[in-house]
């Protein structure tokens, strides 16, 4: 029975903890499939397509003007006079608008810029996207394997009990011990109904983000494995200036905004109109040819306002950027202490507490198989090393997770 309750526990509480079930999906394959698959990152694909389509309209001539015109004289009957007077007639004439020269152009460099703006928000969709899946995947992982430790725990606790068991049957146990031992078996079975609770709870969450049918078969994450982090700080926070996808919105949000101040500074400029019209009057009078010249002239007040406007704007532009790019500096930097620490203490759980914790252990159970221990101590130990090896497995998914952040936030690959 010792030999059985002992190979139990190591099982149980070993570290390295067996995979959950067959066939884990890769992360890299998720998150392909989220590119492809995603509704928020086809609508901002879309809405990009949409705004390309805007430099063309822009940057077209004003609608060309046809007139047919007829002029009664001695009587409001159409074409009454015609015949009789030089003043009736019927007239056929064309006009056009024409903007004044480089306002359709920088009209159409503005539709560029601000279509530069919603490609370079798909990927920020595309990274906020990315860092879900990460996310709810890690935390998946981390589900399966504590499940799998809490179930191989509650294996070794039904050892212990049917050992205790079997002592108090021969008058050597204690009941006391054996209901002890029970209950904190029952507190492991309801943790494990939280456990798969929270599974179904992820599940969902990585399906509606993959946009896979709810109905469709789970999703199988591989185990958890500690990533070397392979830069220093100040190399990320270099990345983020680079290649940070807010950071890079806003640039473009910028550069929108300058090429509208040009353009609201050439809409003072004056427009121009031309149009040609026939008129034939009756067969024994003349017929009249006009041609028009019109210049159009733009209120002051309303251009005035629309430069201030443009100019505010790009100044509000500028600080969101500065604005946009210390935060994620800061939150760069946040993340980079959250690696370094918890792979600080990853190593010292792995090398030091828990290789101890479970000689601690297994003494203990060594000593409760030769009647020289209470199980009430052994249940303390086995706890302990619970707890520990649990605490192992959430400091896993913290180092992780801020490597995930790290990725999103640098716009870089990190493992």
């Amino acid at each position: 029975m010792k030999i059985r309750i002992i190979l139990a526990a190591m099982g149980a509480l070993a570290i390295g903890l067996p995979a959950w079930g067959q066939n884990p999906t890769p992360l890299s394959e998720l998150l392909a499939e989220a590119g492809r698959a995603n509704p928020d990152i086809r609508a901002a694909e879309h809405t990009w397509q949409a705004a390309i389509h805007v430099r063309q309209q822009v940057t077209t001539l004003p609608d060309p003007q046809f007139t047919l015109q007829e002029f009664s004289v001695g009587s409001p009957r159409p074409f009454a006079g015609l015949n009789t007077s030089n003043f009736a007639y019927i007239g056929i004439g064309a006009s056009q608008d024409l903007p004044y020269p480089g306002k359709l152009r920088l009209k159409g460099e503005a539709a560029d810029r601000a279509a530069e703006v919603q490609q370079a928000r798909i990927a920020v969709v595309q990274a906020s996207i990315a860092d879900q899946v990460k996310a709810a995947y890690f935390r998946l992982a981390y589900l399966q394997q504590t499940l799998t430790l809490l179930e191989s725990s509650r294996s070794t606790l039904g050892q212990v009990i049917e050992s205790e068991l079997l002592r108090y049957r021969t008058g050597a146990g204690n009941q006391a011990d054996v209901l002890k031992a029970q209950l904190e078996r029952t507190k492991l079975i309801k943790e494990v109904t939280v456990h798969h609770e929270e599974m179904g709870q992820v599940q969902a969450d990585l399906k509606r983000l993959l946009h896979r049918p709810q109905e469709s078969s789970d999703i199988v994450a591989q185990n958890l494995t500690i990533t070397t982090l392979p830069y220093s700080s100040h190399e990320l926070l270099d990345f983020v200036r680079r290649e940070n996808p807010e950071v890079k919105l806003d640039a473009s949000a910028i550069e929108k905004q300058n090429a509208q101040l040009r353009s609201s500074e050439r809409a003072g400029k004056p427009d121009f109109s031309i149009g040609y019209m026939y008129q034939r009057t009756g067969d024994d009078y003349p017929a009249y040819y006009m041609l028009t010249f019109n210049l159009i002239f733009q209120r002051r007040q309303r251009v005035t306002a629309e430069v201030a406007e443009a100019a505010e704007s790009l100044k509000g532009a500028q600080e969101e950027l500065e604005a946009q790019l210390q935060q994620q500096l800061a939150e760069v930097q946040k993340q980079f202490i959250a690696a370094k620490s918890t792979a600080e203490e990853l190593t010292e759980y792995r090398e030091g507490i828990i290789p101890q914790a479970d000689a601690g252990f297994h003494a203990a159970l060594v000593e409760y198989e030769s009647n020289k221990q209470q199980l009430d101590s052994v249940l303390t130990s086995f706890n302990e090393v619970l707890e520990l090896k649990r605490d192992y497995a959430q400091s896993l998914l913290d180092h992780e997770t801020a490597i995930a952040r790290l990725e999103t936030l640098t716009g870089v690959t990190l493992r």
